[in-house]
């Protein structure tokens, strides 16, 4: 099955200055969605105290004008589309699967991988990349602190 990796879903700019965003929800605070059908028939359905954060932050960045998708982190992916979340390239992505980098299965004859085991090797090469920027920080200071 071809997974696709994100929906990005936003807010027109008329849509945006007719909502308002939710209030601060303190403890014991609820959650409700009201929804009328197209017939008049209106349904209310409670959100679960621990969706109420997920919830608040969707809106709050389509308010703000941001387009947001909602992903699962046992979504699989294609190489391509890891490749995308990490901003390298496709066969990079295979060679880092080959070594072992990132866990994967396959379907059929197509690697597959979970998201979250992508976004935990997006950390770590993040802060791989922090380490690198600081060491060439560091060696720019000495290098002008020595005249060189």
């Amino acid at each position: 099955m071809a997974s696709q990796i994100v929906h990005f879903a936003g807010l027109s700019d008329r849509d945006r200055k007719a909502a308002s965003p939710l209030p601060k929800l303190g403890a014991g605070d609820r959650l409700e969605l009201h929804v009328r059908h197209k017939g008049g028939k209106e349904q209310m359905l409670s959100i679960p105290p621990s969706a109420t954060a997920a919830v608040e932050a969707l809106l709050a960045h389509m308010l703000r004008g941001e387009r947001v998708a909602v992903l699962a982190e046992d979504q699989e992916l294609s190489p391509t589309e890891v490749a995308a979340i990490l901003g390298i390239s496709r066969p990079l992505v295979v060679l880092r699967m080959d070594r072992g980098d990132l866990p994967f299965r396959y379907v059929g004859k197509h690697r597959r991988a979970l998201l979250k085991d992508v976004l935990g090797l997006k950390s770590r090469l993040d802060v791989r990349q922090a380490a690198v920027d600081a060491l060439a920080e560091d060696t720019e200071d000495l290098i002008q602190s020595n005249g060189l």
